[in-house]
């Protein structure tokens, strides 16, 4: 049975950035990932900061947690900023603004509301009527009525992301275990066991202390520790174009219906938003579903017209992870040497922040932020 300083479970962005942090203040650190149900390798690379309008039309009883966390959203957004000149890379950050678009004055009248509040919680965040929002971004279509502008918004290449960070990890000597499925977690001595699955092949490591990254199966990981985290598998949809010259120079959303739109640096244009997949065969990998293909290229014509001349290149699906709109962060209850790292809602615009503050917690240092709301012991 071999021993690490740290195991991270779960080798996405939250992971990863964890096992940054830990390694360069020489922790021996190693990342064990499943990666059946990703969502960092499928993530469209949007950097959230304004509340999302439809989320708080369906959920209006977590919009005062939701308001509570609207100040780690530009925290996550200006941590992205700073892991890009930490790693030397160019990610392709661009924090060209956001629009969250109406169709009609109704829904520009919710987004106004959605707004003020906004400002008073500290965002620099603007109402565009028509004739403004035309000379901005002249590539909107005639349906669009008017949009909220969310100025630190922005986007990432997820792909240069990604890659900038394993990259980096490799350097610093953290190991790393892809497809490996933790099957059981217990206390042994003054650390943790963990038994591995990979391909069919058995193994045990211990590490003094876990961090739990692992997104939606952070819950199951958690429940063999006897703690419960109520994390749930979203399967969402995801659409690029063919490139093309420059064309939509933010961050886009829509007021009411599920998209997000942004182009990548060599021309593409990304689609995503939200549009459910579903899961398929015994293994539930998560899989295109034709419909949210058709809807969500379909909508995203209704935005910006010019669209309907390119073509889909590539559609993929992902898997978002949810649980009650917060992160989920800090020790597990009875085990003072594991602890949750799960972002809240935007869990890649967050994942940075997140994992930076899950190896402050486990170096017993001051995370930077207040957490007392975010701990797992929420959940009884």
């Amino acid at each position: 049975m071999s021993g690490f300083d740290v195991l991270v479970a779960g080798g996405g962005i939250v992971g990863m950035t964890a096992a940054l942090d830990l390694a360069r203040e020489g922790r021996s650190v190693i990342i064990v990932d499943e990666g059946r149900h990703s969502g960092t390798t499928a993530n469209a690379g949007s950097l959230h900061i304004q509340m999302q309008s439809r989320f708080i039309r369906m959920y209006p009883e977590q919009v005062a947690d939701l308001e509570r966390s609207l100040p780690l959203y530009p925290a996550g957004a200006a941590r992205w900023r700073e892991l890009e000149a930490e790693l030397g890379a160019d990610l392709e950050i661009k924090s060209s603004g956001g629009l969250m678009v109406a169709d009609d004055a109704g829904q520009f009248a919710f987004l106004a509301d959605k707004c003020a509040r906004e400002r008073r919680l500290g965002l620099d965040v603007h109402m565009l009527e028509r004739a403004e929002l035309a000379r901005i971004a002249p590539y909107l279509g005639e349906a669009v009525h008017g949009a909220e502008l969310c100025v630190e918004e922005g986007k990432l290449n997820p792909l240069k992301a990604n890659e900038a960070i394993r990259t980096t990890l490799q350097a610093l000597g953290v190991q790393r275990l892809d497809e490996t499925v933790i099957t059981a977690l217990s206390p042994a001595g003054h650390g943790i066991e963990a038994r591995l699955s990979h391909r069919g092949g058995q193994r045990s490591l211990s590490a003094g202390q876990v961090i739990l990254a692992a997104g939606s199966g952070t819950g199951q990981l958690a429940a063999m520790l006897g703690v419960t985290i109520p994390t749930v598998a979203e399967p969402l949809h995801v659409n690029v174009t063919e490139a093309t010259a420059p064309l939509i120079g933010h961050l886009v959303q829509h007021a009411e219906r599920m998209i997000t739109m942004k182009q990548l640096g060599a021309g593409q244009v990304v689609i995503g938003g939200g549009w459910p997949a579903r899961f398929t065969g015994p293994e539930e990998f998560p899989t295109v579903d034709p419909a949210s293909m058709i809807g969500n290229l379909s909508l995203a014509q209704h935005i910006v017209p010019r669209l309907g001349s390119l073509r889909v290149i590539r559609t993929w699906a992902g898997v978002n992870t949810t649980t009650d709109g917060q992160c989920v962060l800090g020790k597990l209850p009875g085990h003072d040497n594991v602890f949750s790292a799960v972002p809240g809602d935007a869990g890649y615009t967050l994942g940075p922040l997140v994992g930076r503050m899950a190896a402050a917690l486990a170096m017993g240092r001051d995370p930077g932020h207040d957490i007392a709301r975010f701990t797992p012991a929420r959940f009884g």
